[in-house]
């Protein structure tokens, strides 16, 4: 009696469970969530031309439907308010109107001086400047206010005395030697805006406001080859000046205003 030993199948060994699997769903997660993102900041962007550029490659890329998606331009495009801006803007328009008012009223007041061409009234960047020929404020060569001078320099002082703006007062001759106690024309202008300077102080204007320059002759109007461009360089200029500076150009306040003192 014979045996057959037959050998027992061995049941396949079973793969052992992987417990990983999960970050095969969590590594999907992630880039579809990074996606999300950079979907999301190329829609926040304002520049129309990359959005359209994206969101067509992103429709081709899932059927079409991404291109459909159109950005409201009206909102990209709408500027971002600045507040800081737009107060300054006002406070400029409202300093814009003060010194207005202001050059009305010196050209109110320097009316028959501005009419003969020996005052001229203007507002620029710098705030309101009055210009006055040194002939209608001194004698040649001299510093003190002739009797004339003294009561429109006054009257000028009136409407500056409750005003709230600096004033810088600057003296300016021609380029003739002087001939007289002083030593150059730097001395000489200084002396005239000090004189100026010192009327404005007594008629009640606060010292605090108020700087006294002397230019000699270095800020010339006309050429000094001739009696009547040496005369249009000596003056003496009022300058209000803004305290909220603003680019725009020179303005006359009015169209005679344009034509330079005539030499006196």
């Amino acid at each position: 009696m014979s045996f057959q030993y037959r050998r027992a199948r061995r049941p396949f060994d079973e793969e052992p469970e992987n417990h990983e699997r999960w970050l095969i769903s969590y590594s999907d997660f992630i880039t579809l969530l990074f996606a999300f993102f950079v979907v999301m900041y190329a829609i926040s962007s304002v520049n129309i031309g990359k959005y359209r550029i994206f969101s067509d490659a992103l429709g081709d890329a899932l059927g079409g439907q991404g291109a459909n998606v159109k950005p409201n331009t009206e909102v990209l495009n709408q500027p971002i308010p600045n507040p800081n801006l737009k107060k300054r803007q006002e406070m400029m328009r409202q300093e814009r109107a003060s010194l207005t008012k202001l050059a009305q009223d010196l050209q109110s007041t320097m009316a028959p001086l501005v009419k003969e061409g020996k005052v001229r009234v203007t507002q620029n960047s710098r705030g309101v400047s009055v210009e006055i020929n040194a002939s209608v404020l001194f004698d040649p060569a001299d510093v003190n206010l002739t009797s004339e001078s003294r009561e429109a320099l006054t009257a000028v002082a009136a409407l500056l005395v409750n005003d709230r703006h600096a004033i810088q007062v600057e003296g300016h001759t021609d380029d003739q030697p002087v001939r007289n106690i002083y030593a150059s024309n730097w001395e000489l202008s200084s002396m005239r805006a000090a004189t100026v300077v010192r009327l404005f102080i007594e008629s009640g204007v606060a010292p605090e406001r108020l700087t006294a320059v002397g230019h000699a002759s270095n800020h010339p109007v006309a050429p000094n080859a001739d009696p009547v461009g040496r005369a249009r360089n000596r003056r003496v200029a009022v300058t209000i000046l803004s305290s909220v500076p603003d680019p725009e150009t020179e303005i006359p306040t009015d169209p005679a205003a344009q034509q330079a003192p005539a030499p006196q």
